[in-house]
This record gives C-alpha cells, structure tokens and sequence, in this order.
C-alpha cells in the first residue's frame, strides 16, 4: 500500500481502546470440559495456533468471511504479531482472545474471541471456530455451547452476539451501528 509520497505504509491494525468489562470484575482464565480447555491466547501458542490457522485455510474463510482471502499468505511471524496483539488487548481489557486447547494442553484446536461491538441491541460479538481436523468429531458445536453456557454464566455481557451462529453474518453486518 502506497502513500501519496510514494512510501510503503503499513496497514491498519484494529485495536480496541475502551475496557468493556468493569475493572473489578475477576477475568476468566480457563473454561474446562471434558473435551477442551480455554486459556487466553498469548505468543506462547504462536506455533501451534499457526498450525491450527494454516491446516482449516479453507475453512476459516467461510466461518469468518466467504469473500475474504484470510489467512491466506499468513506468516508465522505476522501470526506471533498478531496473538502479541491479542495478548495485549486481553491485558487492556479490550477484547478477550482465548485458545482451544486439547484436555492435556497438547494441541491448539481453534480459537475463541470477544469484541466489543458498535451494533445496536448489542454489547460484544463473539466468535469462535475450531480446527478442520476436529468438525467431524462435533467439536464445533460443542464448543459453542460450552462457550455460550459460561459467557451467561461468568460474563456482565448483557446482550452478546454470535455472528454465523445466532444471527447470520449477513443478517449482523447489515444492522445499524450506534
């Protein structure tokens, strides 16, 4: 991307700046079931979230964005970038970011984030997806209802959304913002 001088300039990154949680509220560090844990993502996942990305490609860009090209052509190294600032948000108490890890730690298998949002009727959005290798053995839905049961259970959110879940992404994108 050029600058109207000529110099390369560095994309836009998104990074939130209002807390969306009280500063006294006791922030979640893990969900457990049986068949996953989530723990906040850091750059200490960044090789194992990296495979968990560049193995569901496909995948991820129809969770997310039909049209898009994400992650296509993501590096390892834009990758720790990126969970750095995750990580970072998650200290601000902007956005929360956790990973799905197996029962034992081993194995990233997806991801699960929180942001806040500007749709009316809502306060966060929260998405979330699971590697290809693990849609067959239902851990998607899992996931989502593990996910869901405990942001009712732990959270102040008043009104979350789950875009390509409760509400069809078209449906999301099209409402108004406040």
């Amino acid at each position: 991307m050029s600058s109207d001088s000529g110099h390369e300039r560095a994309p836009e990154i998104l990074m939130y700046n209002e807390p969306i949680v009280p500063a006294d509220f006791d922030l979640p560090q893990a969900l457990e079931t049986a068949r996953l844990r989530l723990r906040p993502l850091t750059i200490h996942h960044a090789v194992r979230d990296y495979d968990a990305v560049m193995t569901s490609e496909q995948r991820l860009r129809k969770v997310y964005d039909p049209g898009g090209d994400w992650p296509r052509g993501l590096t390892l190294e834009q990758n720790i970038i990126e969970l750095g600032w995750h990580q970072t948000e998650f200290q601000l108490r902007t956005s929360f970011a956790y990973t799905v890890l197996s029962p034992d730690e081993s194995e990233v298998m997806g991801c699960m984030y929180i942001y806040p949002t500007r749709k009316s009727g809502y306060d966060v959005e929260i998405t979330m997806w699971v590697r290809q290798s693990r849609v067959d053995e239902g851990l998607d839905q899992h996931l989502f209802e593990a996910v869901e049961a405990w942001i009712a259970e732990r959270w102040p959110f008043v009104n979350p959304a789950y875009p390509g879940r409760r509400i069809a992404f078209d449906e999301w994108r099209a409402l108004p913002t406040v």
